[in-house]
């Protein structure tokens, strides 16, 4: 069944009208400190200031955008007392990122 006009324009993408679900994600994914964020929350919780100073003192604009559109999209959470973390789907896609990782690394070696 087609997707009506409207649940296309919800996700829809740069450069994409189709709002097709992986240009969606690499769209969101794509943006500046995403990934970093998703990376450095893999151990668990951090509060803002200490997410901002793992973050090589990103904008802190910046930062909580990037949170509230992770946590828009299901992958981030503010748990109360403890700060920001990954939710289950966070971790999920924390974990499609790991193949990649030691890819990088036997790439850099090979590099050197």
């Amino acid at each position: 069944m087609p997707k009506s006009p409207s649940a296309a324009r919800k996700h829809s993408v740069r450069g994409s009208r189709t709002g097709r679900p992986i240009m969606a994600l690499l769209d969101l994914l794509g943006r500046r400190w995403t990934l970093r964020i998703i990376w450095e929350l893999r151990d668990g919780a951090l509060t803002s200031r200490a997410l901002r100073e793992v973050c090589d003192q990103a904008s802190p604009t910046i930062l909580q955008t990037r949170l509230t559109e992770l946590r828009e999209a299901g992958f981030v959470e503010l748990a109360p007392g403890e700060g920001y973390t990954l939710t289950a789907f966070g971790r999920e896609l924390f974990e499609t990122f790991l193949p990649l990782h030691r890819f990088a690394e036997r790439w850099t070696k090979r590099q050197e």
